[in-house]
């Protein structure tokens, strides 16, 4: 393993400091820009890290599962020699984990692109008056409360250095003029409708760019994932290119951000 490579293991609990762990030498005068992703352990997440890499960022990688985002961490780090990579386990249900790996985050350098992949599904039969309080605050816990945490806790700094790509991950689900409209897995499709409203809202707060940061959503399409099953049409990697491309993609007066992407084309929703 190439002596740029690092994995810094950190367990986040608002009571203990952050330790780094490295698995190899150091780079202690990293030039790359640095990516955070989160859900990185896998599908979608795994791919935009993936991508991200391929295209020159160093990561840090957000997960529940701390076996599987060492695994992950470990996957980039043979295909990207080069890589540094920062491995931070949390369980963005819970607040408390929520802040502790912003502020983690905080410590390594500035963060430069912010790709919110992490998510989870509500039950199949969760019609709006069949959700009971629990499962409700569930998916608004993990699908739109870590997303506004993140996004006040990272996008600050962005916005400070002029300099910044915000991607959040939405779905066709949350389109009140598509797929969204047919009812049914109301906790998710509210919640994924409220993140295309949020990436809006704060697109129009930060300048529509104007100020060097780019905040959108977007929708990977139905994706072979955990998610969205084995028989989906595309791959996990087709599903994430349209955020690599977000990312990454340079921005003149006249283009357009705060909206909602799907195979780089914006949607309504």
């Amino acid at each position: 393993m190439s002596a740029n490579a690092v994995v810094a293991q950190v367990r986040h609990n608002p009571t203990m400091t952050a330790n780094t762990l490295p698995i190899s030498p150091t780079n202690t005068s990293p030039t790359k820009q640095l990516a955070v992703v989160t859900g990185a352990s896998r599908g979608l997440g795994f791919e935009s890290a993936r991508g991200l890499a391929g295209a020159g960022f160093d990561l840090a990688l957000v997960a529940k599962d701390e076996t599987r985002l060492q695994d992950a961490a470990r996957r980039l780090l043979a295909e990207f020699p080069d890589l540094e990579v920062y491995c931070c386990p949390a369980d963005l249900e819970h607040p408390d984990e929520t802040r502790a790996v912003i502020s983690t985050i905080s410590t390594l350098r500035q963060v430069t692109v912010l790709v919110v992949a992490h998510g989870v599904m509500s039950e199949k039969m969760s019609k709006t008056l069949r959700t009971n309080d629990a499962e409700w605050r569930r998916v608004m816990a993990i699908n739109l409360d870590s997303v506004f945490a993140l996004l006040n806790g990272i996008v600050p700094a962005m916005v400070e250095a002029r300099l910044g790509r915000v991607i959040v991950y939405s779905a066709c689900l949350g389109r009140m003029s598509g797929p969204g409209n047919t009812g049914g897995y109301a906790p998710y499709r509210v919640s994924k409708a409220a993140v295309n409203a949020m990436v809006r809202n704060l697109a129009h707060e930060t300048g529509l760019g104007s100020r060097g940061v780019l905040i959108d959503a977007v929708c990977p399409n139905h994706s072979r994932t955990d998610m969205g099953g084995p028989n989906a049409p595309r791959s996990a990697a087709e599903g994430a290119a349209t955020s690599i491309w977000l990312a990454t993609r340079t921005f003149t007066s006249g283009d357009i951000t705060g909206a909602l992407w799907e195979d780089e084309q914006i949607v309504p929703w």
